[in-house]
């Protein structure tokens, strides 16, 4: 752990707090956690932009793409989640990347009994080792908060569930804005690796992905956020701007967090590899 973290005393409990925002942010290629590039700046201001509010997250809570589950939904409940470098081929200096923030046990704990299964109302698994920190979420946090001194959760998805329950778990993390907790999705509006282009610029992108694209873009400034949730209903681009869905689900999350009167703001518009949104947005 990074002497910052390890000099802080695990957080306990959460306490009452003006309401914090919800992030929703496009991670793209794990390349963008050490590239000096237009979407990693973007994300170092963004973090100081939350940090320089003057109201600091008390923890960090975050949805990713990269950790699926079946057969319910599970808690990070380690004091110090390990960073996992879940990719292959790519430099060195990828792999060798850490993000030590602390862990919340006992919150975590907590969260597990208060959270419920949206079908079966079931209570959360906490998850005391397996998993850890997954590079859709330190490859964002990590530019946007490199000091690592926020305790940071991750809460898989239940990847055998539809996505309105995805969507209704959102829901019950809207409370936790009130507590101090930050909301983080990571994953990507249009993701189809199959179909990228590797070298293209950030204005390119397929007729359906910046269709699809833009589909989300207006839903989310009408403030329909429940619309999102038919995604897999928006005829032929559907399944090309997800031929498998892990990367749309983390947005069900942020847009359940957020409320509908909240005018969102939006961020690193435009694609990677003409198959990639880089789109991302702020609630809050």
């Amino acid at each position: 752990m990074s002497p910052l973290s390890e000099a802080a005393p695990l957080l306990e409990a959460l306490r009452p707090s003006p309401r914090m925002p919800v992030l929703f942010v496009g991670h793209g290629s794990p390349m963008n956690a050490i590239e000096d590039n237009a979407w990693r700046r973007t994300w170092q201001d963004m973090g100081a932009e939350l940090l320089a509010r003057g109201q600091r997250p008390q923890l960090i809570l975050c949805v990713s793409a990269h950790w699926l589950t079946r057969g319910g939904w599970q808690l990070t409940g380690m004091a110090a989640p390990r960073t996992i470098h879940d990719f292959g081929g790519f430099p060195r200096e990828l792999f060798e990347q850490q993000y030590p923030a602390p862990g919340a046990p006992q919150v975590a704990r907590s969260l597990a009994q208060e959270l419920r299964s949206p079908a079966t109302a079931r209570a959360l698994e906490v998850d005391a080792g397996a998993w850890g920190l997954d590079h859709g979420t330190w490859s964002v946090l990590k530019p946007m908060f490199p000091a690592a001194d926020i305790p940071v959760l991750q809460l898989s998805m239940d990847y055998a569930r539809p996505p309105a329950e995805h969507y209704a778990l959102g829901q019950q993390l809207r409370a936790l804005r009130e507590r101090g907790v930050l909301i983080v999705g990571s994953g990507n509006v249009v993701h189809n690796l199959r179909a990228a282009r590797r070298g293209t610029g950030i204005n390119a992108a397929y007729e359906w992905a910046n269709e699809f694209d833009v589909k989300v873009q207006e839903l989310v400034k009408a403030g329909r956020l429940d619309a999102l949730v038919a995604f897999q209903q928006w005829g032929p681009m559907a399944p090309l701007a997800h031929p498998t869905h892990e990367h749309y689900l983390p947005l069900l999350y942020a847009a359940g967090a957020a409320l509908p009167t909240e005018m969102p703001r939006f961020f690193n518009t435009g694609f990677q590899s003409a198959s990639i949104s880089m789109r991302s947005m702020l609630w809050g």
